[in-house]
């Protein structure tokens, strides 16, 4: 397939086999005219479709132009002589015809009308040289097909766009035209040739433009579905069609060209004995790294390599070519992952040799000597350390940079989602002013077309008259808010950037103490380490999800189910109401981990700006899940529970993400874990009884302090002597902020009288604390300048109601 699109392609194969339709019969709506007279043909241009007399003539006479040009190239039927001519080819658009020197109408109309009548089935390359006005619907009029009307009006009641609906019309009157067929006869392997084809056709027509990789049929392959055209088992979008899904162990290695057959057959053997108790994700990394990096590269090396007896010489040549990067625009620079590929062939040695004592009779025959010296093995630990180093400092450079960041995203959900509100509350033609700018709502030509033509309303749109600046208000607010609450989810919950994306409705539980207090839970599904753990989320996490969920129930419906491809696992998951999902196009979709960095990435670029250090750093999705660690534990959190939340098994894990922790202190209080565990009894790993959870209740009273609460986890006393302006676990009650203006006031009043005094220290402890309780209100503000989210939550009625 790929020599036949002419250029590379991720999408060459899934699970239909793209190709053409074939008729069961052949459609003819007004009869057999390969053979037909130029004048009877006309007549039926004429009269096929109903309009003004002018038109119909206008009609018929582009008709006849094209006809009689056709006259002079060879053949016996129109078919023939279409083909042989550069219009056929697609070498030329009707264009060269010019126009009626007696009108002065275009002769597109006349070949639109050729076509529609099917005197002429075009190729796909020579249909698309040319832009034919309304042709969905001129073709939908001429077949009389009942079956293709039903899907027309099928089309026009979907909630799509109309500018999708209009495609998903062209697309498939287009596919009938090009492959001469009636809808009968539309499979979805058709639709799938046509998108391939079409993106060939693009690739010729309009080569370096930005849609021209894209597919076509994308919203006519979802109605064709709901309708019931397609078989059952087809996959409800055209995306998840042209997934590949999970490939073979045979296939995963004929990836890679292994000349020699009995090793290949080997390692077929190897990774299917591994498969049984590894992830597909795994398998194809392994493959990737015995396969192709191990023993492609060694029978490069040499060719003659007949089994795993590797050469000192052949294994030092090796060494030295995985040191560097092959792939693209990497080429040539260190390659970081050596210790995995020289790790992964030392286990595929070691796993033969153990398997060759239980089956000599299977495993003996490839059993050889592990190349890899116990050299490259003894230094691993201290490249691990440097790689945590780097890791760290890593983190330390992006840390003081996040605060930008976060208020970079902020701003501009705050100023796109108030420009929006502003400008649908103005007509269009009125002005109003915003921010020291004044902006004019105003609506296109094309918005008047498209709201006369499918009775919807026109998109918001605004210019900004200082600078003419045209806004699609809409879209920047839709953009800017999920570059928001993505930012915001990641950076107060820790997750991972795959468990981001797979978070649902249902991820959202609650915990309500004796008191009648609820507790919000967030429950993260397994991912990398398959555990399951529960999140508490903070009031700003808390308004982030809401804001998702209100943003797609605000319709009136409810959040919609949709399957999320795995890319690393291959699969599709059930339906689900995943909250990290929005509209591309006319489908539905879930945000991916890619167009998550891709967003992050687009907001650092904008903040390089105004700020030098966001020149050269740029944030990913796991760089906020490593500074979330680091101001867990630095904030007094134990790391043992900054482990839990963050879904670590080892506890070392969560030491390597804590950038600026002492190490001592980590070293001493996991030494002192382990020994507290070693003194108690084994009865106290019991549960708890009634008086016990009684007691954990009656700690979440106790942190209710004058200003808020206190964020101390549980069995902790408070590390600051209740110092609780300076404490950074104290989370201040927006209700409070009067009483921190009037301790402000008290303290400029104490050190106002601690200069006159000359009291050098009082002064310094009272400038700390003032910096703590600005930097506490401005948070609170900000955290009060954000939307009140409504959940739409029922309350119950009074007993006498």
């Amino acid at each position: 397939m790929v020599e036949e699109l002419g250029f590379a392609s991720r999408f060459v194969s899934g699970k239909i086999e793209p190709r053409p339709a074939t008729a069961s019969t052949p459609p003819r709506p007004v009869g057999e005219l390969a053979t037909a007279p130029i004048d009877r043909i006309v007549q039926l241009v004429i009269t096929a479709w109903e309009g003004a007399p002018v038109s119909c003539q206008h009609r018929g006479q582009a008709a006849e132009i094209i006809l009689a040009y056709l006259t002079d190239f060879p053949g016996q039927t129109w078919q023939q002589r279409w083909d042989a001519s550069p219009l056929g080819r697609g070498e030329a658009e009707i264009s060269i015809l010019g126009t009626s020197r007696d009108g002065g109408f275009a002769v597109g109309r006349g070949l639109r009308s050729l076509f529609c009548l099917r005197v002429i089935q075009p190729s796909l390359l020579a249909f698309r040289r040319n832009s034919f006005h309304e042709y969905g619907q001129f073709f939908v009029a001429a077949q009389g097909d009942p079956l293709l009307e039903k899907f027309a009006e099928q089309v026009a009641a979907s909630d799509i766009s109309w500018a999708h609906r209009r495609e998903a019309l062209f697309d498939v009157c287009c596919l009938l035209t090009v492959q001469g067929v009636s809808l009968a006869d539309l499979t979805p392997a058709a639709l799938l040739h046509y998108g391939h084809e079409t993106r060939r056709a693009r690739a010729i027509l309009r080569p370096g433009k930005k849609d021209a990789n894209r597919f076509a049929g994308l919203s006519a392959w979802n109605i064709l579905h709901q309708m019931g055209h397609f078989p059952p088992e087809t996959p409800s979008t055209m995306r998840a069609a042209l997934a590949r899904g999970q490939l073979s162990v045979e296939q995963l290695v004929d990836r890679y060209p292994i000349r020699n057959h009995a090793v290949r057959q080997l390692l077929i053997d190897y990774f299917t004995r591994r498969s049984a108790d590894t992830d597909y994700a795994s398998i194809s990394h392994m493959v990737l790294e015995i396969a192709y990096h191990f023993w492609e590269k060694i029978e490069r090396i040499n060719p003659d390599q007949a089994d795993l007896r590797i050469d000192p010489e052949v294994y030092a040549t090796w060494r030295h070519m995985i040191s560097t990067r092959e792939d693209g625009k990497n080429a040539g620079k260190p390659r970081a992952g050596v210790d995995g590929i020289v790790i992964c062939v030392r286990s595929f040695y070691y796993d033969l040799h153990t398997w060759a004592s239980d089956e000599p009779e299977r495993w003996a025959h490839w059993v050889a000597p592990c190349p890899v010296p116990p050299s490259e093995i003894r230094g691993l630990g201290k490249r691990r350390r440097r790689i945590n180093e780097r890791s760290a400092d890593r983190t330390r450079q992006r840390q003081p940079l996040l605060p930008l960041l976060v208020q970079h995203v902020e701003e501009r959900y705050d100023t796109a989602r108030t420009l929006l509100e502003h400008a649908r509350q103005v007509q269009p033609g009125e002005t109003f002013l915003l921010g020291g700018h004044v902006y004019q709502r105003v609506v296109t030509n094309s918005d008047h077309h498209t709201r006369r033509r499918s009775g919807g309303k026109s998109p918001v749109r605004v210019v900004d008259e200082a600078t003419g600046e045209l806004i699609h208000i809409e879209t920047d607010e839709e953009a800017a808010f999920w570059d928001w609450a993505c930012v915001e989810t990641l950076r107060h919950s820790g997750v991972r950037i795959e468990e981001l994306c797979e978070l649902t409705h249902l991820s959202i539980r609650q915990y309500q103490r004796s008191n009648g207090e609820v507790i919000a839970l967030l429950v993260i599904a397994p991912s990398k380490t398959d555990r399951e753990r529960v999140i508490p989320m903070s009031a700003e996490l808390f308004h982030v999800v809401a804001s998702v969920i209100r943003r797609h129930t605000q319709a009136g419906r409810s959040i919609p189910l949709l399957s999320r491809f795995d890319p690393h696992d291959k699969v599709w998951s059930a339906q689900l109401p995943f909250l990290f999902q929005r509209r591309i196009g006319s489908t539905d979709r879930v945000i991916s981990g890619g167009t998550v960095l891709n967003m992050i990435k687009r907001r650092c670029e904008a903040l390089a700006e105004q700020h030098p250090g966001f020149r050269t750093t740029r944030f990913t999705p796991h760089d906020f899940r490593r500074i979330f660690a680091t101001e867990l534990v630095n904030s007094g959190l134990p790391i043992h529970i900054g482990a839990a939340l963050l879904g670590h098994l080892n506890i070392q894990t969560t030491r390597g993400y804590v950038a600026v922790f002492d190490e001592d202190i980590v070293r001493h209080y996991v030494a002192f874990l382990d020994h507290r565990r070693e003194l108690r009894p084994i009865e106290e790993y019991r549960e708890a009884t009634s008086e016990e959870w009684a007691e954990f209740d009656e700690h979440f009273d106790k942190r209710k302090v004058e200003l808020g609460s206190c964020g101390r986890p549980y069995g902790t006393p408070c590390q600051h002597e209740h110092a609780c302006i300076r404490c950074p676990m104290l989370h201040v009650n927006p209700k409070m902020l009067t009483r921190l203006d009037e301790l402000e006031a008290d303290l400029l009043d104490r050190r106002t009288r601690a200069e006159a005094e000359n009291w050098a220290g009082e002064i310094e402890g009272i400038d700390m604390t003032l910096t703590f309780l600005r930097a506490k209100r401005d948070d609170t503000q900000r955290r009060l300048r954000r939307p009140v989210v409504s959940l739409g939550i029922p309350t119950f009625k009074e007993a006498n109601e």
